[in-house]
């Protein structure tokens, strides 16, 4: 990922999670060698929508499973949707089984 810039190098792993698997900001951030930047990943989701290929941005959650940036997708139940379509339990905003549908960069990549 030489070359690229910090966001560039969050999509190039975002794009990367499986379909019906999740990932936090934390994860993503320490992958990257910059275990600190959980909320720089996350600025970088906010701007995913301007991204010139698709970021499935909806299976980024927060450390615990929760649907924290979910107010980004246009509709407060827009993310929820897209992984429930991906087969993921939501309950209140809450991923049900979250360590069963963790996904983890340093250990996947």
């Amino acid at each position: 990922m030489e070359g690229l810039s910090f966001f560039e190098k969050v999509y190039a792993v975002v794009r990367e999670i499986p379909y019906g698997r999740v990932t936090s900001y934390r994860a993503i951030a320490r992958y990257l060698g910059s275990e600190g930047s959980a909320r720089m990943v996350g600025w970088a989701m906010n701007q995913s929508h301007n991204a010139t290929v698709d970021i499935p941005a909806h299976r980024v959650v927060n450390r615990i499973g929760l649907l924290t940036g979910k107010h980004h997708f246009g509709g407060p139940q827009v993310m929820q949707q897209l992984l429930e379509n991906e087969g993921i339990i939501i309950i209140g905003d809450q991923i049900i089984n979250f360590e069963e549908r963790f996904w983890d960069p340093s250990k996947e990549l």
